[in-house]
C-alpha cells in the first residue's frame, strides 16, 4: 500500500547552477525508479547550511510530496546517499498533500519561472556585528576620563586615615 511522503532534499549548488531541472530530474527519477509517483517537486529555498554537508556550506532545498510503498523507501535512501548532488535528505509521512502546493508546482513548470543562480559556497547572507566586551554584573567599566571614581576613592582612603 502507498504512502504520501513529503521529502526534502539538499542539492549541491554547483548542479544547480549548471541545470536546475538536471539536479530536481536526479530526485524525482530516483523516487520514480524506486516505484514512487511524484505529485509536486518544486524548489523550496537555497539557504547557508548550520554546518558543512559534505565540504559544502549552501545548498538548494527541493520540496516533493510523492507517493510510494513504505517498503522501498529505504532502498531509495541509499541511493540518494550515494548520489553526490544529493546532500542530505529527509522524508516524512504525511496525510495529504498541503493546500496551495500544487499551484505553486505548476507555477515553477511554467516558462516564465526561472531559478535564481545560487550564490558561491563562502558567501555570506550578514554581516556579523562585533560582540561587545563582557563586563561582570554589579562592576562598573571605568574609563580613563571618568575621574567621578577617582575621587571617590581618595575621599574614602582620607576618611578611613582620619578614623
Amino acid at each position: 500500500m502507498s504512502q504520501i511522503y513529503e521529502g526534502m532534499f539538499l542539492l549541491d549548488n554547483a548542479a544547480v547552477r549548471q541545470d536546475w531541472n538536471a539536479a530536481k530530474s536526479i530526485v524525482t527519477g530516483t523516487l520514480e525508479k524506486h516505484g514512487g509517483t511524484v505529485l509536486t517537486a518544486r524548489r523550496w529555498d537555497e539557504r547557508r547550511l548550520a554546518y558543512p554537508i559534505k565540504k559544502k556550506n549552501r545548498a538548494t532545498f527541493l520540496l516533493a510530496y510523492y507517493t510510494m510503498p513504505g517498503a522501498n523507501i529505504p532502498d531509495m535512501r541509499r541511493d540518494l546517499e550515494l548520489n553526490e548532488t544529493v546532500l542530505r535528505s529527509l522524508e516524512l509521512a504525511v496525510d495529504a498533500v498541503p493546500e496551495g502546493e500544487q499551484e505553486l508546482h505548476a507555477h515553477e513548470q511554467t516558462t516564465e519561472f526561472s531559478v535564481p543562480t545560487p550564490p558561491d559556497d563562502d558567501h555570506v547572507d550578514f554581516v556579523e556585528q562585533e560582540e561587545e566586551e563582557y563586563v561582570p554584573r554589579g562592576r562598573r567599566r571605568r574609563d580613563e576620563d571618568d575621574d567621578s571614581d577617582s575621587e571617590d576613592a581618595e575621599e574614602a582612603d582620607e576618611a578611613s586615615k582620619e578614623d
